[in-house]
């Protein structure tokens, strides 16, 4: 299991998780401090979690969490 925390400041990072979760053949949850956990794939799941504090990107594979890691950087 692959966990890398991350600070999501705008829509246009959620946008780019969620595009880049739904190209990734693993699951690819997203777990915010307040203990909710939605999955990256659905925008409509990402839009339920509080991003005032960093959230957890949760992935059994290390190339697929780099992949939305680094989606969000652009």
């Amino acid at each position: 299991m692959m966990v890398r925390q991350v600070k999501v400041s705008n829509f246009t990072e959620v946008k780019g998780i969620v595009s880049a979760a739904a190209k990734c053949c693993n699951e690819v949850g997203v777990h915010d401090m307040k203990g909710s956990i939605a999955d990256a794939k659905s925008i409509l799941g990402m839009m339920s979690l509080d991003y005032s504090r960093p959230v957890k990107i949760v992935c059994e594979d290390e190339r697929d969490l780099n992949r939305v890691v680094n989606a969000m950087k652009q």
